[in-house]
This record gives C-alpha cells, structure tokens and sequence, in this order.
C-alpha cells in the first residue's frame, strides 16, 4: 500500500502543487546537513498555507521547527508586518532552519527560538495570543505543548497537532511507545476541552499512514 500511496500523492503533487526550486533547495539543504527526512510533505506545506491564509494569521507559533521547511511554508503567507515563532531543541536544526530562511527571504519574519521548548514557552512573558499554532515537536511532551497552545491563545485561534495516527497505533490503549502514549493523553484533552471545536483527518501519502487534528478556540 505505501507504494500505492506515494504514487498518488506524487500525482497530486505535480498536478496541484507548483514546482518550487527553493522549497526544493531547502530540503536539499537538510539532506546535506544530515537532518532526519521527517519534514511535512509537499501538499501537507501546501495545507499549512492554506490555514494561515484562511484564518489570516499575523502571529504564528510552531513547535518543532527542524530544517524549516513548514515553516517556511507557513512564513511566506503572512503579511509584510507578520511574526512567526519557531521553536526548535536541536542547535544543528536551528541553525540550519536559521540558514534556509535567509536563503528563503523571510527571515525578517520568523524567530527560531533554540533550547526545549517547554522551556521557552514558560519564559515567553506576556505577549500578544497567536492566531495560529502548530505542534509538531516530540510526541510526549504533546499535552504540555498543548497547555502552552491555550495559554496563547485567543477566541479564534487554530491550533493544529500533526503526527496523531502514529500509523493506526494511537488506537491502542495499552501500548508502551510514550509517543503514542503523549498523542492519545493529547487528544483525550482535546475532546474534553469545552473551549474548543476539534476534529481530525487520517492521512495516507508519501508519510504513510498518519493524519492530525485541527482546534478552533471559541473561548479562553
């Protein structure tokens, strides 16, 4: 089956998404520096792009950045006085993501925060609510990370979580993965959150089986 569905997304992809030498320069760069492939796709980028517009977001905050790609992606929506915040534990990660947004142009627009990111989203002060976050850091720590996301938010903002399905393993309530054990805590706090609006989608694709969920804050 993940030959079946690579080759269709590889379809869509050239069907839908424009060729784009320098998204396609960036993940060569994170080849080269030795980054582990786990970047979204091209048409999972394309979505995250799609959300920042649709909400017109001016303030992002992402949890994970790696080598930048999504962010990236997400960066170039938004307008000329926007901000996006990126938080990334890894120094090479940060350091090549910092590089690949130079090389982009917007590093202008995005801050990429190194160190743990608990750690950094409890010293974030007070500061203006993001109207859109992305969670796409270490599986575990997804409960906090979501704490965190509330903390910043506002009536209004999107909060996404990638990487949930964890290929069908989140079904299962007796594993041991502690990833599985993080994404399942996080989407039972979703769905018992009355502050929020929440869905999910399984994904297929050159990722293989996964999917994420998708948070409308109503109330804070």
């Amino acid at each position: 089956m993940q030959q079946q569905w690579s080759a269709v997304d590889n379809y869509l992809v050239e069907a839908l998404i424009p060729n784009d030498p320098l998204l396609n320069q960036v993940l060569e760069n994170n080849q080269r520096a030795g980054l582990p492939a786990i970047d979204v796709s091209p048409m999972q980028g394309q979505l995250l792009a799609l959300l920042v517009r649709m909400v017109r977001a001016r303030r992002i905050l992402e949890i994970g950045t790696l080598g930048g790609y999504s962010t990236l992606w997400m960066a170039r929506e938004l307008p000329v006085n926007g901000e996006l915040l990126t938080l990334e534990a890894e120094p090479l990660h940060a350091a090549i993501a910092r590089e690949n947004l130079h090389f982009a142009g917007v590093a202008n627009l995005v801050t990429v925060a190194e160190g743990p990111a608990l750690q950094t989203l409890e010293n974030l002060g007070g500061r203006p609510p993001f109207d859109l976050i992305f969670i796409d850091a270490d599986k575990p720590n997804n409960p906090s990370y979501l704490k965190w996301a509330l903390h910043y938010s506002r009536p209004g903002t999107l909060i996404i979580g990638d990487n949930v399905v964890r290929n069908g393993e989140v079904t299962n309530p007796t594993t041991t993965d502690a990833s599985v054990q993080g994404v399942r805590k996080f989407i039972d706090m979703l769905g018992n959150d009355p502050r929020l609006t929440v869905t999910a989608m399984q994904t297929v694709g050159v990722k293989g089986w996964d999917g994420f969920t998708l948070a409308w804050v109503n109330a804070i």
